[in-house]
């Protein structure tokens, strides 16, 4: 017999104490180790597989399975150390119970349970039982505070006593997970409510007087993190509006941040008074220098509206043209053929000054692609920029205006869509009324 066939060997004598199964066990053998990847119920219903990792000296866990009445049948596997037992560990076993036998010395040195904590990085969603020789209630507390999720004398040990431990540290397992995955859930929301105030800020437009301002953000339906996009609006103390949509490339916490730290830049660059070509030269600096990974890039549209109302410079950088409305309330594209690459595509990217001219009353909604990339029906082809003025003429058509228009057109968009939409969407929408 080989050195890996002793270590996985699993004898087919009977279970020691009261209450063990009888005949028409699990066949024993090297066999009985090739488990599927799925947690599975082979036993029966209600079956449970246990793995016994150490020597037996008392050949407790000799049987290949063992239960009591009509309770849940216990499934043995056999693994004389922590090499068999790697081996071992698939996903169907639903319970460790590691054999410490107490040795001079391990209680003050802490060694018996260095074999528990490489059990515990083998299989970290699996429930663990410990036995030791001594009824030591400090070594009992020390092994379930590393992780097992309970402590066995092996002078208690019988059919009735291991089926309920391994019931119980099953379902502790189970409840454990369960909470670190509502621990790890509320602090997911945390870190997306940070995300968001970060990415969604609230606009300072004190002093503008006759401008409104909506906003609407969405995230895509594949993801509950916000993505990439992000939108500001300030407002200077020489009256100059200043309006910025952006999205990064990606989606998750790294795209979200990066979207962060550009919008943080950009609102501080815009109070420094440094606007149009060097503004968005500089983002691509903070891109450059905050991105992990070369490829990443950023598309955005800047809007500078004078004072007055009656003019803006529009700079693009990559990114979808803005949708201008003016007192005809006949929605068209702002000109985009002028606009530069997106930020962090080419180190030495210049970008033109769109200039626009305004009614006495307008209204301006800047968008990202996700507007815009959703399907038609069931083919496809895409809404597009055409698609998306032709959705917004209905409804201004229809007399709605600021809130009300954002909402109306994204449902628009996801009803033409047929549900949620894959990427991310963000709008803002700025209106002056003569």
């Amino acid at each position: 017999m080989s050195a890996a066939e002793r270590d996985t060997e699993q004898p087919s004598a009977t279970v020691s104490g009261a209450g063990a199964g009888g005949g028409g066990g699990l066949p024993a053998g090297p066999s009985a180790v090739l488990l599927p990847r799925q947690r599975q119920d082979s036993a029966g219903a209600g079956a449970l597989t246990l793995l016994v990792v150490g020597d037996d000296p008392t050949g407790a866990f000799t049987a290949p399975w063992f239960q009591e009445g009509n309770g849940p049948r216990i499934r043995i596997l056999r693994a004389r150390n922590l090499t068999a037992a790697g081996r071992l560990l698939t996903d169907d076993v639903h319970c460790v119970l590691l054999d410490l036998p107490d040795q001079p010395g391990t209680a003050e040195t802490g060694a018996d349970t260095d074999a528990l904590r490489q059990v515990l990085r083998l299989a970290p969603g699996t429930a663990v039982l410990v036995v030791t020789d001594g009824t030591d209630e400090s070594r009992a507390a020390e092994v379930v505070r590393v992780g097992a999720q309970d402590h066995l004398s092996r002078g208690e040990i019988d059919a009735a006593t291991v089926i309920r431990a391994v019931r119980y540290a099953v379902e502790r397992k189970r409840a454990d997970l369960a909470q670190r995955q509502l621990t790890e859930t509320r602090l997911l929301a945390q870190e997306n409510s940070r995300l968001e105030r970060g990415l969604l800020p609230t606009p300072l437009l004190e002093g503008a007087t006759g401008l409104r301002f909506a906003a609407r953000y969405r995230p895509g339906r594949s993801r509950a993190l916000l993505g990439g996009d992000f939108y500001d609006t300030v407002r200077t103390p020489d009256g100059t509006v200043h309006a910025m949509i952006g999205d990064v490339c990606g989606h998750g916490p790294d795209a979200a941040a990066l979207g962060v730290e550009l919008r943080i830049a950009w609102r501080a660059l815009t109070f420094a008074g440094i606007g149009g070509e060097m503004l968005l030269r500089t983002l691509q600096e903070v891109l450059e220098h905050e991105r992990d990974d070369e490829e990443t890039f950023a598309t955005l549209s800047v809007v500078d509206i004078a004072p007055d109302g009656r003019s803006a410079d529009l700079f693009l950088a990559g990114h979808p043209a803005p949708l201008l409305t003016g007192s005809a309330h006949v929605p068209e594209l702002l000109p985009y053929e002028e606009g530069g690459p997106a930020l962090g595509l080419l180190p030495d990217a210049t970008w033109a000054r769109i200039p626009v001219r305004l009614d006495e009353a307008w209204s301006l909604m800047l968008y990202t692609d996700g507007l815009i990339e959703g399907r038609i029906g069931e083919g496809r082809q895409r809404l597009g920029q055409d698609g998306m003025v032709g959705i917004v003429a209905g409804l201004l058509a229809a007399g709605l205006g600021g809130e009300e228009l954002l909402d109306a057109t994204v449902t628009r968009v996801r009803e033409l869509n047929g549900g949620e939409l894959t990427d991310d969407v963000a709008v803002v929408l700025l209106e002056r009324r003569g």
